[in-house]
């Protein structure tokens, strides 16, 4: 009946966040993705001097920056076929660009096909009520003198201090070309893992907290996910390391030399995110012996409770056995005080037991985690 209600109490998790972690995609295969009824473009065109910001009804109001002599930034919130394409050929994207752009679920990666450099990988959301990871899609183009980026979300991005670096005259961003700004969003995007595991460190601590001091069916529940979030963060972040491992070994000249040292310091970062991920992940499996230790340390002082009891009704049991046997002489049977005496043998035996066991420290606690 407990195995029943634990997997009555977590199928709902099971049924929906375990599908979506472990969910594999066909990479020959292009899935079918839901357009958005919805597509938002902002531009950014600046240079050292001037910035124009504009959010544009329509894509074919981007063409006029191809030909900008300054630095544009083509932002697409929502992923729609016909507009990508439509951009896309304008701005001589590769047709694999354009199948990695519209696919889903992929493998963050690195291409770099045409002149063009492609980085495509998910930015990562911590949902405060599900206590889950959310990820999104998330591509970017390097062309010259300009970087597409196309997003799944319209609602939420982590290019807002981007932004307003933009707004600053003196800012580096607005001093550097194409390839800086390229850089700044895919450090963002990197940054931002750490916020994400800073939150699930959090969870791990409450969860561990709760191991050691209410620990119920529902905690092996809040272990599992856990796990599972790791699962989520590992596998967004080692393909990672390689995507940003290919953009140092290119030599596309529409990177500079002196950005390769920045995208040094993103590989640096990337494999401590991973570094950490797998400290995390080692800590979640550390809990769950910890919630077997403590359920078989319950299971334990339920047993030695019920054997102390057993033990101190054993005398009563002998002693009332013997006197309701059917002999017709039985010593102090017929005596007027042998019923006193007989419930005075039955409770002096187990005082005397109980005195036995505290002096042998029996009663005292075996788990200085409950003592804190």
């Amino acid at each position: 009946m407990k195995a029943i209600n634990y997997k009555i109490l977590l199928s709902p998790f099971i049924d929906h966040r375990t599908r979506a972690v472990v969910q594999q995609y066909n990479p020959t295969k292009l899935e079918n993705r839901i357009d958005s009824e919805q597509v938002s473009i902002f531009v950014f065109d600046y240079n050292a001097t001037s910035i124009v910001q504009k959010k544009l009804d329509k894509v074919e109001s981007c063409y006029v920056y191809s030909d900008s002599p300054h630095i544009t930034w083509i932002n697409v919130d929502g992923i729609n076929k016909k507009e990508v394409e439509k951009l896309s050929t304008h701005y001589k994207i590769h047709p694999l660009i354009q199948e990695d752009i519209l696919s889903v679920g992929q493998r963050p990666k690195m291409d770099d096909i045409d002149g063009l450099v492609y980085c495509l990988l998910n930015m990562l959301y911590f949902n405060s009520v599900t206590g889950g990871v959310e990820q999104e899609q998330i591509s970017i183009v390097l062309g010259k003198n300009f970087v597409i980026s196309f997003q799944e979300d319209a609602q939420r991005d982590v290019f807002n201090p981007l932004r307003e670096k933009l707004q600053i005259a003196s800012s580096k961003l607005r001093q550097t070309g194409a390839d800086y700004l390229f850089y700044n969003m895919i450090d963002l995007i990197v940054d931002n893992y750490f916020v994400v595991m800073e939150k699930l460190g959090e969870n791990i601590e409450l969860v561990e907290e709760e191991i050691i001091r209410k620990a119920n069916r529902q905690t092996m529940g809040k272990v599992n996910q856990l796990r599972k979030e790791m699962i989520v963060l590992k596998r967004n972040l080692n393909p990672v390391r390689d995507m940003v491992n290919g953009i140092l070994r290119s030599d596309n000249e529409l990177l500079d030399e002196k950005i390769y040292k920045y995208f040094k310091d993103i590989y640096d970062h990337i494999v401590q995110a991973t570094d950490l991920v797998e400290n995390y992940r080692d800590m979640v499996m550390s809990l769950q012996d910890l919630y077997l230790n403590n359920v078989n340390l319950k299971m334990n002082e339920i047993m030695k409770f019920l054997a102390i009891v057993t033990t101190l009704m054993a005398p009563a049991t002998v002693i009332g056995g013997i006197f309701g046997m059917n002999f017709e002489v039985i010593p102090y049977s017929h005596h007027k005080l042998g019923f006193y005496g007989a419930v005075a043998i039955m409770l002096l035996f187990p005082l005397l037991m109980l005195f036995l066991f505290y002096k042998r420290g029996w009663f005292q606690k075996d788990n200085p985690q409950e003592e804190g």
